[in-house]
């Protein structure tokens, strides 16, 4: 299952769940956009974000085509990044891409794509594919929207990325001399030949060593 379908499938389930509370409970429909759009905003105010979810299925359900969805979908992505949930928040701005970006919000959103995918890279030695994929999505912003106003930030972010990666390659290699198996530490060590960074560049990585560029 991909990430995305991982995703979608969460959000069905919470969606599904929200409609089975409890029996004192009403289930509330047939709302104005409006009430709907308040009751994100309330519920993101006090970060009860399951419910804030809720709410906004309800809306998309029952007005898709209310001018307030483009903003509720921003404040759903925003609010999800402020609470590190990074794979939710790049739900909602593919979801706003999808209706309503143009040339220029799209500039945007995708900066803030490629923020969330950096930004959920908690473990190096672990998110190895993630952070593969992050410097392919920097790469390719860069040639999508070259002189954007957001490039300054994509550089140093895909330096960092060149670093972490650096830093993998040249561990597991140590970890292979350990273990008595030189050809299989050669091979590490040559992917790093050709590295945009060296080791010199390098400071030793610190809590925070790729996110603090944000902060």
């Amino acid at each position: 299952m991909t990430v995305k379908k991982s995703i979608l499938t969460g959000l069905a389930a919470v969606f599904l769940l929200a409609g089975c509370g409890k029996d004192d409970e009403v289930t509330e429909f047939n709302k104005p956009a409006l009430y709907w759009y308040k009751q994100i905003a309330q519920s993101i105010s006090s970060d009860n974000m399951d419910k804030a979810d809720e709410y906004y299925i309800s809306l998309k359900s029952e007005h898709m085509r209310s001018p307030l969805m483009p903003t509720a979908i921003m404040m759903l992505a925003q609010a999800h990044m402020q609470n590190e949930e990074y794979l939710l928040a790049e739900y909602y701005f593919d979801e706003y891409n999808k209706r309503y970006a143009d040339e220029h919000t799209r500039e945007y959103t995708e900066f803030m794509k490629l923020k969330a995918s950096f930004l959920g890279i908690k473990d190096v030695y672990k998110d190895q594919k993630l952070i593969m994929d992050s410097i392919n999505k920097a790469k390719i912003y860069l040639m999508r929207y070259p002189g954007s106003e957001y490039q300054p930030l994509v550089d140093t972010l895909l330096v960092r990325l060149y670093m972490a990666q650096y830093l993998l390659n040249e561990n597991i290699a140590a970890l292979y001399d350990r273990t008595g198996k030189p050809e299989a530490a050669k091979i590490y060590r040559a992917k790093n030949k050709n590295s945009v960074v060296e080791m010199a560049d390098i400071t030793p990585p610190q809590r925070g060593f790729l996110g603090e560029i944000f902060d």
